[in-house]
């Protein structure tokens, strides 16, 4: 008799959540990214700590976990010309990076690519057409993720394991997809308006705000379109290494 309630109970279930065990589901409900503005003693977004500690059994962190470290990484969705200047100036310094790519620019920019290989840094999948993860079905998000993999794997032999959600959306059952395909999520403690090319910041402002922002275990989220960061980014990383941090 107990056997068979067990068996009612699971086919409610499934008729109720569409075949998926309740006890065990996880969610789609669609979330923006951002770690706010308040920070705790150690200048660390409290967002971000809360975030880590509410999402690490599926391998996604917006923070590292080197208080001594601030990690680089770069959106890359498109080119406007300011690549070869923030290689040029990360290889200068001596600073590895992350660059997260989109199949059109996989395609479109095959030597930049290449170059960030060569240079040592890591490419990141930024998924296949940027669509919002948490928007479409779970076996669309295992193609945008895997196609883009597939396609940087054969063109250039190199295997992507960090994933940055498009458009900063996510749920937990996107994250917890990602995982499944072998993926760590990264988002990011540090992030600034320097995307609108028409309106860039202006070089100072935009120095002050980077470098007065840093914390233990960052991850810098900039966008190579941007001739700002272009222009200041070596500035930068003498600055926070002054301050005492890994870069």
């Amino acid at each position: 008799m107990l056997m068979k309630f067990k068996f009612f109970t699971f086919a409610l279930c499934t008729f109720f959540l569409g075949g998926s065990v309740c006890a065990n589901s996880v969610s789609n409900e669609k979330h923006g990214y951002g770690n706010g503005k308040n920070t705790d003693e150690l200048n660390r977004p409290t967002d971000a700590v809360a975030f880590n500690e509410q999402y690490k059994k599926y391998d996604a962190s917006s923070m590292t976990d080197n208080p001594d470290e601030i990690l680089l990484t770069f959106d890359q969705g498109y080119e406007n010309g300011y690549t070869p200047k923030i290689l040029d100036t990360l290889k200068e310094k001596d600073v590895k990076a992350i660059f997260f790519l989109t199949g059109s620019y996989v395609k479109s920019q095959p030597e930049l690519v290449q170059r960030m290989i060569d240079d040592g840094h890591t490419i990141g999948n930024h998924g296949m057409t940027h669509a919002s993860f948490p928007d479409i079905g779970t076996e669309e998000c295992k193609n945008e993720i895997m196609d883009l993999h597939n396609l940087v794997s054969k063109q250039f032999g190199y295997e992507m394991r960090y994933l940055r959600m498009p458009c900063g959306e996510y749920s937990e059952s996107s994250l917890k997809t990602a995982q499944e395909l072998g993926y760590k999520t990264l988002f990011w403690s540090f992030a600034y308006v320097d995307w609108i090319t028409d309106k860039q910041p202006e070089p100072s402002a935009a120095f002050d705000t980077i470098t007065s922002s840093a914390h233990g275990g960052a991850i810098y989220l900039l966008h190579s379109v941007s001739s700002t960061n272009a222009e200041i980014l070596g500035s930068v990383i003498d600055c926070l290494r002054g301050k005492g941090f890994k870069v």
